[in-house]
């Protein structure tokens, strides 16, 4: 894409600076995008097709740079997710993504271990946000998540950021009928996903799949028996969970207290 940015910046003979006035940039962001060192907005490569006049090239580039925001193993996840079926999650630690308020997700990335820098954070909020419109397309896919009760009482990013969190999945829960949220209490004695966290996802295909990420370990598994099993433990997980309806007067509670 950098290449591709150059080539056609020197064929209308445009120094990097004269390319960023007329695309609305920085030279110094313009040259980092030539030289592949900042990954571009999706906005800046479709107004580079025009102000440039590359007739296609660098729009063509639009669905590579949006899988360069994602880790090479989730991209496969993500392309399938775009055109899902069924969607499911259990959650033990955090917000289940698909259901994040910019600020939570930015809080995520903050504190990080190694840090990201501000750009990376940009970034990875920007993908994670864009991930949301499958809740909203038409016709949705049905969703359903579980998460720790523990989820709702770990106030990332201060008590103004979790408030709005907690606010947004209520509001969410309340508007999607597509969607379902359970909360697993603290105090349950029987408990089938100790073994942690997982997304799941049915396709218009007809394929199941697995995703099981944790410590940096990430495995995408597709194989039917593996699957089957796991879709099954997540139906466990779902009948011991409390019910939606209690779900949201739990997330209630935990808000008023706050």
């Amino acid at each position: 894409m950098g290449e591709l940015l150059r080539i056609q910046r020197g064929r209308l003979g445009l120094t990097q600076k004269e390319a960023g006035e007329l695309l609305l940039v920085s030279e110094s962001s313009y040259g980092a995008y030539e030289r592949a060192e900042r990954i571009p907005p999706i906005q800046f490569l479709k107004d580079a097709d025009r102000g440039l006049d590359a007739r296609g090239a660098l729009a063509a580039c639009v669905e590579m740079m949006e899988e360069e925001k994602y880790p090479p193993k989730f991209v496969d996840w993500v392309r399938l997710e775009r055109l899902s079926r069924v969607i499911g999650a259990y959650e033990t630690m955090l917000v289940p993504g698909l259901l994040q308020t910019p600020a939570y997700a930015k809080a995520l990335y903050e504190v990080r271990v190694p840090a990201f820098t501000e750009e990376e954070i940009e970034r990875h909020v920007e993908a994670r946000l864009e991930r949301q419109a499958v809740l909203t397309r038409n016709p949705p896919p049905r969703v359903g998540l579980v998460v720790e009760e523990s989820v709702l009482e770990r106030p990332i990013g201060g008590g103004e950021v979790f408030k709005g969190q907690l606010g947004h999945l209520l509001e969410c829960v309340r508007t999607m009928n597509h969607l379902t949220l359970q909360v697993m209490p603290t105090r349950r004695h029987t408990h089938a996903g100790l073994n942690g966290p997982m997304q799941l996802m049915g396709t218009e295909e007809g394929r199941s799949l697995v995703y099981v990420d944790g410590q940096g370990t990430t495995t995408l598994i597709s194989q039917p028996l593996q699957v089957n099993d796991l879709f099954d433990l997540f139906g466990v997980l779902r009948a011991q969970a409390l019910n939606p309806w209690e779900s949201v007067e739990l997330i209630e509670r935990k808000l008023e207290q706050l």
